[in-house]
């Protein structure tokens, strides 16, 4: 095995290019045909074979060079699995056999005549499968998205290739079916250019398009009628949803308009053996178009046609694990490459979408005014000042026009009331001055599960004794409402109505066109049959107080995604939101102009600065580790630190996100910032630093994170 540059591991010890090196010094060898230790019998032609190690470490990003044996010499071809022997030791000989070094997975990338280096190469150990999973195509895009993010090849190749299925690689595909007829242009005549759009794709062209869809059930159906022009053209497409419920509904809509068997659905909930046989029909031509959550961005479609992310701002299309890419840019990776057209559609717009639009880069494809008023739900609103007058509202949360609304809809349909936390009464405070009630031993939040006594959410200790440490007071008031006690309480106002809760623990897909009350946290709202008659959005305020860059952004995106399953204004569909009526978000849901919105975001941030116009990092670390990594990274002339500050100190028991430092730890954050087209100096810069980091041995740990979500 050789590599390209001589560096430690990760224990510090040299690596066997060190050892290859010493070995061929003190022998004096000259540059050969590439041979092993006990020179076992090779492949007579393209005796070399270049390997990708499934080892994530930065300093090991490389491609390392094993020889082939004679006796897998016919299976050992580009794009198979094998297992090699890597590591300190993988090449020290004793009695004429080597040892040391362990067995570890990794992929064929490419068989070479010679290698880079003279002397002995370990031998290929085994050929896990002859069933090529990587190919050129996927190998690229793997490589651009590790140089984006700052990571590794071997990461986003864990992420691109599922695990092996050995009965699902045994069981043939099927074979592929012809073309189908383009589809009529169905609901997209409703949108200005649509029926333009799906002519172009039935005809091989690339259109790239940012698409406003309307309220209502049929962008599915949208969707399947552009796979279906993308797969008139002979050409593939790829259709990336946020989860599993959007999954099946476009897969509903593809078998409604294609029929069987002409696409793929790679889910998780799918399990590994058949998601796994789903995408080894996708990789061997059998299927070519494919529809899944966020693992599904790398499918290797072949003759690649048409990319579709819906959904974009939904946090689950950003991957948590390691370099953390988000499918949207990934796509757009792929998009550049292929040459493909890419559509990006949503009820809602991000800042990033209509940052595309404001390049250039795509066009933007919605409806008239006056169909997006017929499609739209009549929308009111109901500010602090009239909650404050209200005596309903004071007594039970929920205004006069709240009431009002929840009683008209029930004698039509369903009525949707989102909540935008889940539980019984997540946070207390004061009755009396409203300060946040809060644990004596560690200041953690107080809450009551259940109607049960209340305790601490970070330590668990009772809290029987409480009083306000401001004014004395021993009352408590509900700061946010869970869902579970609103039903509740809604059960009580409307005893004769069945009330159904949609939550993370149980999350409802559908619901009957029948009069019910259906409670839901964000992004958990059923679709009911005909649509709801009627929806409450409570609680407006805590949604748009978060200490974050995109709260208004995520707030309207929440509120469009409720509203777009309420009947529209023809069929005298309501919509009430609780919050203040002057906002910007609200006005925009008021308007139903998500587009407008996201524009005068993305306005305000290219006067500041922040992302999407500029490109950023996250440098977390101990306080020690952040400040000498920084000092040491060798940044683009033009980037700008901001920070470090101290991040919140986890508690030991409490709630923890990705990224979070160890609990009880002091750790801090220093945020990176380049102008427009040194995002790549960056990223480079970043992983750089960090590789000699770790190849000398480490120290305090340093995280990573480019483009990151959440910047405060």
């Amino acid at each position: 095995m050789s590599s390209e540059n001589e560096r430690s591991d990760e224990s510090g010890e040299p690596e066997q290019l060190a050892l290859i090196r010493e070995t061929v010094r003190k022998a004096k060898v000259p540059r050969a045909k590439p041979r092993t230790w006990r020179g076992a019998a090779l492949a007579k032609e393209l005796p070399v074979a270049r390997v990708v190690v499934n080892k994530g470490a930065l300093h090991l990003d490389q491609f390392f060079d094993y020889a082939v044996p004679e006796e897998l010499d016919e299976i050992a071809r580009p794009g198979v699995r094998v297992r090699v022997r890597f590591g300190a030791g993988a090449h020290q000989v004793k009695n004429g056999r080597r040892e040391g070094g362990r067995l570890i997975d990794g992929f064929l990338v490419e068989r070479r005549a010679t290698s880079d280096y003279s002397g002995p190469l370990a031998a290929l150990a085994d050929v896990v499968s002859p069933e090529p999973v990587l190919g050129p195509e996927l190998l690229g895009l793997a490589r651009a998205v590790a140089d984006r993010y700052a990571g590794s090849l071997a990461d986003v190749l864990q992420l691109a290739v599922p695990p092996r299925s050995a009965r699902a690689e045994g069981r043939p595909s099927p074979e592929p079916l012809p073309p189908p007829a383009p589809p009529e242009p169905g609901s997209w005549a409703r949108y200005e250019r649509g029926p333009a759009f799906l002519d172009s794709l039935a005809q091989g062209g690339a259109p790239r398009a940012v698409w406003n869809a309307l309220p209502g059930p049929y962008w599915a159906e949208e969707i399947a009628r552009a796979v279906g022009a993308t797969l008139a053209s002979g050409r593939g497409a790829l259709v990336v949803v946020p989860d599993g419920r959007a999954a099946g509904r476009v897969d509903a809509a593809l078998t409604a308009v294609l029929g069987e068997g002409r696409h793929a659905l790679l889910t998780a909930e799918a399990g590994p053996e058949k998601r796994y046989a789903q995408w080894l029909a996708v990789r061997r031509g059998a299927v070519r178009a494919v529809v899944g959550t966020r693992a599904a961005m790398f499918a290797p479609v072949r003759d690649l046609g048409l990319l579709v992310v819906w959904d974009d701002g939904d946090g689950s299309h950003s991957e948590p694990h390691a370099p953390q890419p988000h499918a949207r840019e990934v796509l757009l990776l792929r998009a550049a490459h292929d040459r493909c057209a890419f559509l990006l559609g949503s009820t809602s717009c991000t800042v990033e979408a209509a940052q595309l639009v404001e390049s250039g880069w795509a066009q933007a494809l919605g409806a008239g005014r006056e169909q997006v008023r017929r499609a739209a739900p009549l929308i009111r609103t109901v500010g602090d000042g009239e909650l404050a007058r209200d005596e309903a509202a004071r007594a039970a949360r929920l205004p006069s026009l709240a009431w009002q609304a929840v009683r008209e809809g029930l004698k039509t349909g369903p009525v949707l009331v989102q909540v935008p936390r889940r539980g019984y009464v997540p946070r207390l405070a004061c009755e009396r001055c409203r300060t946040p009630a809060r644990c004596r031993h560690c200041a953690g939040p107080l809450e009551a599960p259940e109607q049960r006594e209340l305790h601490c959410a970070w330590c668990g200790r009772g809290a029987s004794d409480w009083h306000c440490v401001e004014c004395g007071s021993t009352r408590l008031r509900a700061q946010v409402v869970g869902a579970r006690r609103t039903a509740e309480e809604l059960g009580r106002a409307f005893p004769a109505v069945p009330v159904r809760t949609s939550g993370r623990d149980h999350v409802l897909d559908s619901v009957p066109g029948r009069p019910a009350l259906v409670v839901s946290t964000p992004g958990a709202e059923p679709v009911a049959e005909g649509g709801y008659a009627a929806a409450l959005l409570l609680d407006g305020w805590a949604m748009l107080g978060r200490p974050d860059l995109r709260a208004g952004e995520e707030a309207l995106r929440r509120w469009i995604d409720a509203a777009s399953l309420v009947r529209g204004q023809p069929e005298g569909g309501t919509v009430v939101v609780v919050a203040e009526p002057t906002l910007r978000p609200v006005q925009a849901l008021v308007r139903w102009d998500p587009v407008g919105h996201a524009r005068r975001e993305l306005a305000e941030r290219a006067e500041l600065g922040f992302p999407p116009v500029s490109r950023m990092a996250a440098v977390t670390g101990p306080p020690e580790a952040v400040e000498g990594f920084l000092a040491g990274a060798g940044l683009p002339m033009d980037a700008e630190i901001l920070g470090p500050v101290p991040l919140p100190v986890v508690r030991p028991g409490g709630p923890r996100r990705p990224g979070d430092p160890p609990p009880g730890e002091q750790w801090d954050r220093a945020l990176v910032r380049v102008p427009p087209g040194s995002g790549a100096a960056l990223a480079s810069a970043l992983k750089q630093a960090r590789a000699g980091r770790l190849a000398r041995g480490g120290g305090d740990p340093v995280r990573i994170r480019v483009d990151p979500p959440d910047i405060g």
